[in-house]
């Protein structure tokens, strides 16, 4: 549970940082890490990935990268469970 809990505050600190630093466009907007909250009992525990998580990564997958250059988020995206999530939903792990 600490670690979900961790996972949230990155998630929602990161997607402020996103928002703040995006142009007026709608394609900036896209990328939001608090999408992939669903994922979260499957990155920070041993929870099989769920339907609606593996939707919400595809979905993120051009937004990959930046999460994986993001200080608070790429512990995630590079850790063996981010990529075992990855793997199950059929979403290449980004090479950066």
């Amino acid at each position: 549970m600490k670690y979900m809990g961790q996972l949230v505050v990155a998630l929602l600190a990161f997607s402020a940082v996103v928002l703040m630093m995006a142009p007026a466009g709608a394609e900036a907007a896209t990328c939001d890490a608090l999408q992939l909250s669903p994922c979260a009992g499957a990155i920070v525990g041993n929870a099989a990935p769920t339907a609606v998580c593996c939707s919400r990564m595809k979905a993120q997958r051009p937004c990959m990268c930046q999460y994986a250059r993001d200080p608070n988020l790429k512990q995630y995206v590079n850790s063996p469970n981010g990529k075992k999530v990855l793997a199950a939903c059929k979403v290449p792990v980004p090479s950066c």
